[in-house]
């Protein structure tokens, strides 16, 4: 697949989705790379004692999913100027063999100069996760 073009792009055109899957070991590679070994991302007992229904995603995590998305679409990572998001709800991440999955999907909100605005929708179990991740890109 080649680079998206800055030409060929129209305020309201969709990026294709794609799914993230996110076990017990994405949080601990994670929680490895980061330095966050904040026992809700890995423990059970301790996620339900501060009252989660079980192991939670770190937020950065999910939020990098967003930006691994827009990198990977761009084909740059240094096509990505700014991104920002909210955090709306967390990543239930059950001990099972499947966890969860993050599904990303991107839609063209803005165009100016040699950015392009992309607007994400980032979702578990059909539920929002990120409110509002939206982010520049620079295109050719």
């Amino acid at each position: 697949m080649s680079a998206p073009k800055l030409s060929s792009l129209t305020v309201g055109d969709e990026l294709p989705a794609c799914d993230y899957p996110v076990t017990r070991e994405t949080l601990v590679r994670y929680a490895g790379a980061s330095g966050d070994f904040n026992a809700i991302h890995w423990n059970e007992r301790q996620a339900r004692a501060v009252g989660l229904p079980d192991v939670i995603a770190h937020g950065n995590l999910t939020m990098a999913l967003g930006a691994r998305y827009l990198t990977t679409w761009a084909q740059d990572p240094t096509a990505l100027l700014e991104y920002s998001v909210r955090f709306a709800r967390p990543v239930v991440v059950p001990d099972d063999d499947t966890g969860a999955v993050v599904s990303v999907s991107g839609k063209v909100a803005e165009i100016a100069d040699d950015r392009v605005r992309i607007d994400l929708t980032v979702t578990c179990d059909d539920q929002r996760v990120l409110a509002q991740p939206r982010a520049w890109i620079r295109l050719s």
